[in-house]
């Protein structure tokens, strides 16, 4: 054989040889399994994954639905009994439907909506649709001008008995109606006010009833009693405009009944509401090119962060029988954000179920809270109905400051304070003066949300997570605790998230459970914390059967190699250990959550599906994120909120390559939505040379033109006081388009159109520096898309799939159709 011939074929046979072994090391992009568990799919394949109490008025016991790959049960808990019975006997309820009903039904499909139980508890009432023709008779169906109006299903209103066991159809006339949104009711339900034109109005029960029926009744009275109202300065409504060009459909939304922020006094003689100047506040605009035959011109309002703030919440009350508001001075900060606590709302029941918003508080006094601008001087408080202000605690700090609604003891005559003081998110017990008689609880963890106060024994049952060695310190559980701070007890243990719902008498509670690697269960407990039924385990049988595994929950060390972080691993369900993945990181930056599943769920999109094209996906927490640990780790990004997060987000992606051969850290992509959207154009920018591919949706880039709330609390505010005692503020933050210049891989920017939340112009500046600095880059625009991106969230699911897998695998799908979506329209029924 000649010498350069030999040569020139062992060369060929190398390359040959090389290029064969990559192959089998690097998946190829599989559409297929990212199309299998689709959102569409995935309603076919998992079914309930917790119970969902509905506690019944006069008895402890409660009602809930389940919904397995067998069908869909209803049962009915006894706790005091320690019994779960079935509700009813499905196949003979769906027999005695069949005969009055004259449609098939059978025990697995069982379609029964609004159940609801009557004031006895002896009886349910529900609806079910039928086949049957709305039109009554032929002449009708052959007159309509609409054709499918033959075609539409009548709703049947149906009684069963739970003694006798007899199903039968009531009367149209005793169907339940909703109550109208926009009615604020006296607590003795006889009067209902409401905001139109920017004003406030009132009218008594009858007439409400007559709006029930028929809101454009000309018969029905109405009174208005403030006149002074007008658009961007209203007493009630919604000031948003939308322009179309025809002056009367802004004529036709002011005349429209809106609810109005009416709280009441428990005895209903008084009630408060908060007004605002707006008028002089800088507009914002969305224009919606597909909404209407015209594109339409969307107008509101929109504070940015450093804006100035020329006027200030006001606070008025109304005495009822006068209607004459009295404005309450409660000025202490300049552009002071106000609240007024409202008690807690008892669960809605029925449909016709009508709701009081009561303040919370006693007939002659409610509390409040005042924030200064800075959010770091918080005051709460109290109002009394003669205008008496009385601050009971003042809070201060050199960052923001969180605060949340207190629980009265005796109607206030001692409450439990939630403050972060000590670091750590705690309850405080206060009496009636705001004197503290002590702190509750204490201890590296984090309180979160009170589920119930048992006044005479004094127990505070409470969630908290973080306090439970060894676990994920996100793991929430249920604890009891006196209010002198003795005697913490866990109610609900295990190494898993616990999602407790107490009843409303604090004597028993639900409490669902799992991991995002196990599968979701639910028992009843008492207030004890002794189990008394172990009531479901999800059947997720369907699920596996498709191929699912479940991802791996892993905890790494952050750039500074102290702090823990937690997160969770996706593989492709076809995983091969012997080949290497590219990695992406899906990220949020909080701080006020983070991107990481702790429980088992079934929205999949963005992480374990898109892990199924062939790549490893992470989820991780970063030092400033989730508020639910130390107040030094939420705050951590405070003054720095474009790039606190990075640098945790690079340490978390080495680590796990270092311990995972599969993991190809030379081909390492980041996306991310909102937040999560500037999050992952930054690490593009801060680090080129790390992340070579980001898909960036809906990214608020410029933070100074994201909201003044937002921006504000997070990032810092500036406040200066003058000698001469004015109060201006000043906001510098970082930008993602102070960096266009460094990009170096492959990036894709997406945005809605009418985006109100983050404005379309983030993602377009952000385009305009790339431009402007040379730099080739994509841009996908949805037309008519919120900031969720609505209907074409599963379109933009696809892109980004296309657009890891061109970049990161060298393997993808070009062609003009997206066949996947094609195949997942919804089923008709």
């Amino acid at each position: 054989m000649h010498k350069g011939y030999a040569l020139l074929l062992s060369a060929f046979l190398a390359l040959t040889v090389g290029y064969a072994q990559e192959n089998l090391q690097n998946p190829k992009a599989n559409y297929q399994l990212a199309a299998r568990f689709s959102p569409e799919k995935l309603k076919r394949l998992i079914f309930s994954t917790t119970v969902s109490p509905r506690w019944l008025k006069h008895t402890n016991r409660f009602w809930y639905t389940y919904e397995t790959p067998a069908g869909k049960n209803w049962y009915v808990v006894d706790p005091a009994n320690r019994r779960k019975d079935p509700l009813f006997d499905n196949a003979d309820l769906a027999a005695q439907l069949t005969r009055i009903v004259k449609d098939p039904f059978d025990a697995q499909h069982l379609d029964i909506r609004t159940l609801t139980f009557t004031d006895d508890e002896r009886r349910i009432r529900f609806e079910v649709n039928s086949t049957k023709d709305t039109l009554k008779s032929k002449e009708e169906r052959e007159k309509s001008k609409n054709k499918t109006d033959s075609l539409k299903k009548k709703v049947f209103y149906l009684e069963y008995d739970l003694q006798t066991r007899q199903l039968v159809e009531l009367a149209d006339s005793l169907k339940p109606k909703p109550q109208l949104s926009w009615a604020s009711f006296s607590p003795d339900t006889n009067t209902v006010i409401f905001a139109k034109n920017y004003n406030l109005f009132w009218m008594d029960r009858e007439n409400y009833e007559k709006a029930r029926k028929d809101e454009k009744d000309s018969t029905i009275v109405e009174h208005q009693f403030t006149t002074d109202g007008v658009q961007y300065f209203a007493w009630g409504g919604d000031d948003r405009s939308v322009t179309t060009g025809d002056e009367k459909v802004d004529e036709d939304e002011k005349n429209k009944r809106k609810r109005a922020g009416i709280i009441w006094s428990p005895d209903g003689r008084h009630f408060v509401v908060t007004r605002k100047d707006n008028r002089h506040l800088n507009a914002l605009w969305v224009i919606n090119n597909v909404g209407g035959k015209r594109p339409t011109l969307e107008t509101y309002k929109y504070q940015m962060p450093g804006e100035t703030d020329s006027t200030e919440q006001g606070l008025y009350l109304f005495d009822f029988a006068t209607k004459q508001p009295r404005q309450i001075n409660v000025a202490a900060f300049k552009n002071q954000t106000l609240s007024v606590w409202t008690k807690p709302q008892p669960p809605k029941r029925n449909l016709d179920d009508i709701q009081v918003n009561t303040w919370l508080g006693t007939n002659d006094r409610f509390f409040f809270a005042r924030s200064s601008r800075d959010l770091k001087r918080i005051d709460m408080g109290t109002v009394s109905v003669d205008g008496k202000v009385s601050v009971l605690v003042e809070e201060r700090a050199n960052t923001y400051l969180d605060i949340r609604r207190p629980e009265l003891i005796n109607g206030g005559d001692e409450f439990i304070f939630w403050s972060q003081r000590d670091g750590w998110g705690h309850y405080y017990l206060y009496d009636g003066n705001g004197n503290i008689k002590n702190q509750i609880t204490s201890g590296e963890f984090y309180c979160s949300d009170v589920a119930g106060v048992n006044e005479k024994t004094r127990t505070l049952y409470f969630v908290a997570n973080g306090r439970e060695s060894g676990e994920d310190p996100y793991y929430q559980h249920l604890y009891s605790i006196n209010l002198n701070g003795s005697g913490i007890k866990l109610l609900n243990p295990g190494d898993y998230d616990h999602q407790a719902d107490m009843d409303e008498n604090n004597q028993f509670f639900i409490n669902n459970y799992s991991r995002v690697n196990t599968v979701p269960q639910s028992a009843l407990f008492n207030s004890a914390g002794q189990k008394i039924l172990d009531l479901e385990t999800a059947d997720l049988s369907q699920l596996f059967a498709a191929g699912y595994q479940f991802p791996e929950p892993f905890s790494v060390k952050a750039d500074d190699g102290i702090t823990d972080l937690y997160g969770v691993m996706y593989k492709p369900f076809d995983f091969d250990s012997t080949k290497t993945y590219p990695l992406i990181e899906y990220v949020y930056p909080g701080p006020q959550t983070e991107a990481v599943n702790k429980a088992f769920g079934r929205s999949m999109d963005r992480i374990d599906r898109l892990a199924q094209f062939g790549f490893v996906v992470i989820t991780v927490g970063n030092r400033g994120g989730h508020p639910a640990r130390s107040k030094w780790y939420h705050n951590y990004g405070y003054g720095n909120l474009r790039d606190y997060g990075l640098a945790d987000k690079k340490a978390a992606a080495e680590q796990l390559a270092d311990r995972h051969p599969f993991i190809d850290i030379n081909r390492v992509g980041i996306t991310g939505h909102s937040g999560g959207g500037f999050m992952s154009t930054a690490a593009m920018l801060v680090y080129p040379d790390f992340f070579k591919v980001a898909v960036s949706g809906a990214g608020n880039h410029e933070n100074n033109i994201y909201n003044r709330w937002w921006s504000e609390r997070h990032h810092g505010v500036t406040e200066r006081v003058s000698s001469k005692g004015d109060t201006t503020f000043s906001y510098a933050i970082e930008k993602n388009t102070e960096l266009a210049g460094n990009l170096k891989g492959r990036l894709l920017l997406a945005t809605g159109d009418i985006d109100n939340n983050v404005h379309p112009a983030n993602t377009i500046r952000m385009a305009e520096a790339l431009i402007k600095a040379n730099k080739r880059f994509d841009f996908l625009l949805l037309p008519g898309q919120r900031h969720g991106f609505g209907d074409m969230t599963e379109y933009f699911f696809w892109k980004m799939g296309d657009y890891f897998c061109e970049h990161l695998l060298g393997d993808h799908k070009d062609g003009v159709d997206i066949t996947e979506i094609n195949r997942e329209m919804p089923r008709k029924r």
